[in-house]
């Protein structure tokens, strides 16, 4: 048993851990000792330094509106995600209403749907209505999460007494009030779940707004990626010149692009463990 754990640990270092170290060293070399020096070896300060002035210097600073262009669109499609996904999972698990049961249905259906293969049909809608390009053409399609309406939906269905929301309404509370001064609270593993899995997925997302943003000015830093990935020479040879940026460039681009998701889920862990094991036992 210990051999098989230690093949697997093997593996994982092998296939996740190694390119990861490398990733971080090669942002601290220059692209001539990033070929010719050991891998493993780590660089300098002064090329870190120099990496991240011709990182920044790109494009007159393309890479700093890149990233405030992620968090606009992540940040703005997590608010209207909590809005809706919340109570929409409250509504299904502790209220009876017409088509309910339908409602649950089509959202566990729309979950296995691939993103990618709504885009399109997306994409003619906001066309109608002259979105394409504005940010809302980004936001609005990303604030749609059924996965976080299901989460909310287990959860309060399993974890949420329901004699003390029958409590609450007997002292005088409407239906609003007992949600908010009651379930909410209670639920407050399950909103940071909802939110840290929403936020991931709409920084990490790339070919909505590729198809979206029409501009270089609107890009978010994973579409601004494939720009970078385009002025690197060893990749695009015909890009040499002024604008051309080097592997080290590339990778330093790389860590920044996954490092605020990487502090999300450092400061939120705690949250996120609670989240996971909430909902696991009928109370």
């Amino acid at each position: 048993m210990r051999t098989i754990i230690g093949v697997v640990v093997a593996i994982f270092v092998l296939f996740f851990v190694i390119p990861i170290v490398w990733l971080l060293l090669a942002t601290t070399k220059s692209a001539h000792a990033l070929i010719i020096e050991n891998p493993f070896q780590p660089g300098s300060i002064g090329d870190l330094a120099a990496n991240w002035k011709q990182l920044f210097d790109f494009q007159d600073g393309a890479v700093t509106s890149w990233v405030g262009n992620s968090a606009l669109y992540a940040v703005g499609a997590l608010i209207i995600t909590l809005v809706a996904s919340i109570p929409a999972g409250y509504a299904m698990a502790l209220t009876e209403f017409r088509f309910r049961r339908l409602l649950l249905v089509l959202t566990l259906i729309v979950m296995l749907i691939p993103n990618t293969a709504l885009v399109l049909p997306i994409f003619l809608e906001l066309n109608v209505v002259g979105l394409i390009g504005n940010p809302l053409s980004v936001i609005l399609p990303m604030s749609f999460f059924p996965f976080g309406v299901y989460l909310t939906y287990i959860y309060f269905s399993t974890s949420v007494p329901r004699d003390l929301l029958a409590a609450a309404r007997l002292d005088g509370c409407t239906e609003f009030q007992v949600f908010a001064r009651v379930a909410l609270p209670l639920a407050a593993p399950i909103v940071a779940l909802v939110a840290f899995f929403s936020f991931v997925q709409n920084w990490n997302n790339f070919f909505l707004p590729f198809v979206m943003l029409p501009s270089s000015d609107g890009y978010p830093v994973q579409v601004g990626l494939t720009s970078l990935l385009a002025s690197t020479p060893a990749f695009n040879p015909s890009s040499a010149g002024a604008q051309s940026v080097q592997l080290p460039t590339l990778a330093l681009a790389t860590v920044i692009s996954v490092l605020p998701v990487l502090i999300v889920f450092l400061f939120a862990q705690r949250f996120l463990v609670a989240g996971m094991t909430a909902g696991g036992t009928k109370e």
